[in-house]
C-alpha cells in the first residue's frame, strides 16, 4: 500500500485513542502507520478533503508499553521523549501494538546506524595521517 505522498503504508485500520478531557472518553481514529510516523485521522470511510491528521513521529516516541490484554481489547501506551503518555486501545486480534512496536524498533535501528556512520565519516578525515616528504640525511 502507498499513501498519497508515495510513502509505503505498513498498516492501516481502526484504533481508539483516549481523550485528554476530564471524562477520558475513547475516540475512534483511523490509523495509518508508515516507516517514520503514526498518523491519526478522524474515524470514517476516508479522510475528507483537507482533513489533517494528528501525527506521532517516531523521533518523538521513546517506547510503546503494552498495558493490558482483555478478551476484547489490547490497551497500550505510547510514551514520548518528553514523557507524555498517550493511551490507545485496539481490537485484540488487530495487533496494532505489535505493528507499532516493530516499526518503532526499525526506525530506531535505522537512526542508530545513520548516527554511527556519520560519526565514522567525521572521524575518518581527522584520523588519516597526512603524507610527509622524506628527509634526506
Amino acid at each position: 500500500m502507498r499513501a498519497p505522498g508515495g510513502v509505503q503504508v505498513l498498516r492501516e485500520g481502526e484504533l481508539e485513542k483516549r481523550s485528554d478531557s476530564l471524562f477520558q472518553l475513547w475516540k475512534r481514529k483511523r490509523g495509518v502507520l508508515t516507516a517514520d510516523r503514526l498518523s491519526l485521522f478522524p474515524a470514517g470511510p476516508g479522510p475528507g478533503p483537507g482533513a489533517r491528521p494528528k501525527e506521532l513521529r517516531f523521533h518523538c516516541i521513546a517506547k510503546v508499553d503494552c498495558v493490558e490484554r482483555t478478551g476484547r481489547y489490547v490497551y497500550f501506551t505510547v510514551v514520548t521523549t518528553d514523557r507524555k503518555e498517550i493511551d490507545f486501545r485496539c481490537a485484540a486480534d488487530s495487533c496494532w501494538d505489535a505493528a507499532l512496536t516493530l516499526a518503532l524498533i526499525d526506525f530506531q535501528n535505522r537512526r542508530a546506524l545513520h548516527d554511527f556512520r556519520s560519526r565514522q565519516e567525521r572521524a575518518a578525515p581527522a584520523a588519516a595521517p597526512e603524507p610527509r616528504a622524506a628527509c634526506a640525511p
